[in-house]
């Protein structure tokens, strides 16, 4: 079955992000996490892009493996930064080759700076649409695309941003991923705008426990800034007490996790940050699993992950 028709149809599953390992300990690390979390059953691992493009090869080359070696559906990242549309032409042709059937199709931001301004590439695309129609053309099962709930920061207004997201879905795209953020209404706030402009593509939202300062730091970037003053209240008298920390973020994401359930949301995207023990608590505590999965069980709370980026616009 493809990816589009899973995600219409899962009942209280999840997938699950990896980044490309920049050194051989956290590329053995992230694969114990790859081990772990396949049993599980999640309806996708997507492979992030990197600023800027930076982890192409890394991303081609981990998507393939996964493709290659365990049950896993791999979902690459691909961005338009800095690269002419020949080049991304040749990217999905390469991932095509290694068995990579569904791409993430994001315009990307500049390296170095998420908040500079965006110059396409003199022969590449303007928008994440122009990507989206690439990847099919090239013979892609599935392009997803990036959603933002609290409107994308080049966006005027969340009606304008909205637009930009119907036309990436009218370009092919057929289903999307929400980028963080701290309160769930925001998440059902965009799913409502969507549902009244007529759209009905699966929607997923992203959930990454808070679970170290260092996260935190990672997830206001991610937000611009808008952390709730709730979420201030609970965190900040923990920040000299790196366990309590991290239940406490622990405690928020699956207080959030259950409320998207409840709200009907049936597919949460799990963060890993390259690393097992929070997703097997989120999809323990939710009850995420295939239903043919082992129970998932704690393995200790000591591996915290590689702090990269999320997905990006």
């Amino acid at each position: 079955m493809s990816l589009v028709a899973d995600l219409r149809t899962a009942r209280r599953r999840f997938s699950v992000e990896f980044s490309p390992a920049h050194d051989e300990a956290t590329a053995a690390r992230q694969w114990r996490a790859v081990e772990r979390l396949a049993p599980l059953g999640p309806l996708f691992a997507s492979v992030t892009y990197g600023a800027g493009g930076g982890d192409r090869d890394g991303t081609v080359e981990l998507a393939g493996r996964l493709a290659r070696e365990t049950p896993l559906r791999p979902v690459a990242h691909l961005t338009a930064v800095g690269q002419p549309a020949v080049a991304l032409g040749r990217v999905v042709d390469d991932l095509l080759a290694r068995g990579v059937r569904d791409v993430l199709a994001l315009r990307g931001d500049p390296d170095g700076d998420p908040r500079a301004p965006w110059t396409p590439h003199p022969e590449g695309f303007q928008h994440a649409d122009q990507l989206v129609r690439l990847a099919l053309e090239h013979g892609v099962d599935s392009a997803g695309v990036a959603a933002f709930p609290l409107g994308h920061h080049e966006s005027p207004d969340l009606e304008t941003d909205l637009r930009h997201l119907l036309g990436k879905v009218r370009a092919g795209a057929g289903w999307a991923v929400a980028q963080l953020t701290y309160d769930v209404e925001d998440f059902l706030r965009l799913r409502d705008r969507l549902v009244a402009a007529g759209c009905d593509v699966p929607l997923v939202p992203g959930l990454l426990p808070v679970t170290s300062p260092r996260v935190l730091e990672v997830t206001r970037r991610l937000t611009d800034g808008h952390e709730p003053s709730w979420l201030h209240r609970r965190l900040a008298p923990l920040l000299d007490d790196r366990g309590a920390f991290r239940e406490e973020g622990v405690r928020v994401a699956v207080e959030d996790g259950r409320r998207l359930l409840a709200e009907g949301v049936e597919v949460l995207h799990l963060y890993s940050l390259n690393a097992a023990s929070n997703v097997e608590t989120l999809v323990r505590e939710l009850g995420l699993a295939a239903p043919s999965a082992p129970a998932p069980t704690s393995q200790g709370t000591a591996e915290e992950g590689s702090c990269r980026t999320p997905v990006v616009p």
